[in-house]
C-alpha cells in the first residue's frame, strides 16, 4: 500500500493558505512541510505473517487515509513484512506514527535509525494511551479478574509502558512469550484464587501467533483486536497532527 491519498490512488495537493509565521497551511488547517504540502503520513507496523492480520493493518491505514484525504498516507513495517521502514522512508518529507503499542526496541532503535537518516520525524508509538485504556475497558464486561496480554519483551520502557495499563485497567499482567507470567499461568492462579469469569484484554493491534494463543489460555473471554476500535484510527490521526502542528518539527 503506498500513497493512500483519495480515491484515485494519487496525492491531494493543494497550496493551501499560510500562517501568521508565514508557514504554508493545509486545507484542514495542516501545516505543510518543506515542499509545500503536508508530511507523508507513513505508519509503520510491526509485521506479521498472520492474513488476517495483514488485512487488520491495512484495514486501519485505509480508515486513517479516507478520514483525511488530503493526506498521503503509506504503511511500511519494521519485522517480517515488506516495505521496511528503512525503505520505505527514503527521499520522503515524511512524519512516521509507529502502529506500536509502546516504546521498545522497534520504536527506539529500527525506528529512529530510519528517521535519523532520512532527516524525518517520528511519533510517540501509539500506546500507552488513555484512549487504548477505554477501548480495553469498553469490552471488558462483568469480568471478576481481568489479565492484560501483551506480546512479551525484556525491554524496560516495553515493561514498564506495559505496567501503567495494567494499573489503568486494574488488571493483572500477563505475556504471549518469554518464560515468565506467560497467559495459561496467570489464568490458572486466578483460577486457583477463586475467580470465576475472567477476562484476557488482548493488548494487540491485530491477529497473529500471539493473538490466536490466547483463546488456548483458559480464560472466559478474550476481547478483539484493538485496531478494529475507530478510537485507533483517531488516535493515529491526532499523532500525527500533534507533531505536524508544530512548527519547530517540520
Amino acid at each position: 500500500m503506498t500513497g493512500l491519498s483519495g480515491r484515485s490512488g494519487r496525492p491531494l495537493v493543494s497550496q493551501g493558505a499560510r500562517s501568521a509565521a508565514g508557514q504554508a497551511i493545509g486545507p484542514a488547517g495542516q501545516p505543510t512541510g518543506r515542499e509545500g504540502r503536508p508530511p507523508v503520513l507513513l505508519a509503520v507496523a510491526h509485521g506479521t505473517r498472520s492474513a488476517a492480520g495483514q488485512a487488520q493493518i491495512r484495514d486501519l491505514v485505509d480508515r486513517v487515509a479516507c478520514r483525511r484525504p488530503d493526506l498521503d498516507v503509506r504503511l511500511a513495517y519494521v519485522d517480517v513484512q515488506q516495505p521496511r521502514v528503512g525503505e520505505a522512508i527514503r527521499g520522503l518529507n515524511a512524519v512516521v506514527v509507529p502502529l506500536l503499542l509502546s516504546a521498545g526496541y522497534h520504536v527506539r532503535v529500527d525506528i529512529a535509525e530510519a528517521v535519523a537518516a532520512n532527516n524525518a520525524v517520528a511519533t510517540a508509538p501509539l500506546g500507552p494511551d488513555p484512549a487504548l485504556v477505554r477501548s480495553l475497558e469498553s469490552r471488558i464486561g462483568g469480568a471478576d479478574a481481568v489479565v492484560l496480554a501483551a506480546a512479551g519483551s525484556s525491554d524496560p520502557s516495553w515493561r514498564a509502558d506495559i505496567a501503567t495499563v495494567a494499573a489503568r485497567l486494574g488488571a493483572h499482567v500477563a505475556y504471549a512469550s518469554g518464560t515468565e507470567l506467560r497467559v495459561p499461568d496467570v489464568v490458572a492462579r486466578l483460577r486457583a484464587q477463586g475467580a470465576r469469569r475472567i477476562t484476557i484484554a488482548a493488548y494487540l493491534l491485530a491477529e497473529g501467533l500471539f493473538y490466536s494463543s490466547l483463546h488456548r489460555a483458559g480464560a472466559d473471554v478474550v476481547t478483539p483486536p484493538l485496531c478494529a476500535d475507530p478510537a485507533v484510527e483517531e488516535l493515529v490521526l491526532a499523532r500525527y497532527q500533534d507533531l505536524t502542528m508544530a512548527p519547530s518539527r517540520l
